[in-house]
């Protein structure tokens, strides 16, 4: 008996019985894939898979291989639904406290009031922050005035509303001295390093030893007045607000200047460096947009601590000066009438709450989605 040596080599023994058998059209002749055939085609069935198999394929596909990095966390950023909700009360309040009062104005019914109470007062002119009605005194809510007056006959809304715009507008002033001392000074301490590192660094730990808010009464109590008689009644408000934006930046300077020391060891840099670019042209093309993640979620964050450091420097009676409104000076004149009229405390209170936690939210919803090692 004579055995085929290829069969033993590969395991397996040879077999030709001068039939070639093919599995597939063997089985399909015995019919045991006719129902799968059957079905595949359907052609509503074939539709239907061929959409469930693109939408895997999508699925599968990482936001990092379709999407740049700012996309993918805005995407993320989109997705959160309690950023989400809290950025449009955000937007309501700042667009409210700024196109409303124009309609405002022209709202309401014409009211009794004057000196003697026998002058017919327009809506311009009691809707105005700022006018007061000494016959209509801590009055409750009524068409003219829908959350009531203060103490001084003044619409409480109108007094919110102007708040709201103090509030905001000390945040963006602040933020600017924020974003444009934190990038500059971080970026050239981890740029460079070295001395200017070592010097920009102490330098920081100095500004560090100064607390936000006691600098900012400090200034407020000693150069209040000066600023006042230079620049108005909005004088006081505008020195607050320079000294909460020299205190404020330390912190995001050292965000920043870690942020650098790792991105200028990456080999884009390197590359860069190879084709001649400047240090100047590194740090502006190359390592600044980079930082956008970071300093637009810890610039995010440092609104909350503007916002309350306003309100409270405005209720120890050195942020803005009556007849000026802000949600802090309107807690400071309520607080001492809590028990004649409640709602005149009520109204600042919960607006400076909500404006505070919907800021907060939105802070922690940006940090999450702009943070590179958060993944979907």
């Amino acid at each position: 008996m004579r055995i085929d040596e290829s069969s033993e080599q590969t395991g397996t023994q040879s077999f030709n019985d001068g039939y070639s058998i093919n599995p597939g059209s063997e089985l399909g002749t015995a019919g045991f894939l006719e129902p799968q055939l059957a079905i595949a085609t359907n052609p509503l069935e074939t539709t239907l898979s061929q959409s469930e198999l693109d939408l895997r394929t999508q699925e599968a596909v990482t936001e990092g291989q379709s999407l740049s990095p700012i996309e993918a966390s805005l995407r993320r950023l989109g997705r959160d639904k309690r950023a989400m909700v809290c950025l449009a009360v955000i937007i309501f309040m700042v667009v409210a406290s700024y196109v409303f009062p124009i309609f405002y104005l022209h709202m309401g019914p014409n009211i009794q009031g004057g000196i003697f109470g026998n002058a017919s007062v327009p809506p311009e002119l009691y809707h105005y922050m700022q006018h007061q009605e000494l016959l209509n005194l801590d009055a409750p809510s009524s068409l003219a005035h829908p959350l009531g007056t203060d103490q001084l006959g003044r619409d409480i809304l109108a007094r919110l509303m102007a708040g709201v715009n103090v509030s905001i507008q000390v945040a963006l002033f602040v933020e600017i001295f924020d974003v444009v001392l934190g990038l500059i000074i971080g970026v050239l301490a981890g740029f460079f390093g070295g001395w200017i590192d070592t010097f920009l660094a102490r330098f920081t730990d100095l500004m560090f030893a100064f607390p936000t808010l006691l600098f900012a009464i400090l200034a407020a109590a000693t150069l209040g007045p000066a600023f006042v008689d230079a620049l108005g009644p909005q004088g006081r408000l505008i020195l607050v607000s320079i000294a909460i934006g020299i205190t404020v930046w330390p912190q995001m300077a050292r965000f920043v200047r870690g942020q650098t020391l790792q991105l200028k060891e990456q080999q884009f840099i390197e590359a860069a460096r190879m084709s001649g670019s400047s240090n100047q042209r590194i740090m502006m093309q190359h390592i600044v947009p980079n930082l956008f993640s970071i300093v637009v979620a810890a610039a995010t964050l440092d609104i909350v601590g503007t916002i309350t450091a306003e309100a409270a420097i405005s209720l120890l009676g050195l942020g803005v000066e009556p007849p000026g409104s802000s949600l802090g000076l309107m807690i400071n004149d309520a607080a001492q009438r809590i028990n004649i009229s409640l709602w005149e405390i009520l109204w600042p209170t919960i607006t400076l709450s909500i404006l505070v936690l919907a800021i907060s939210f939105l802070g922690d919803g940006v940090n999450d989605a702009f943070n590179p090692r958060t993944k979907d």
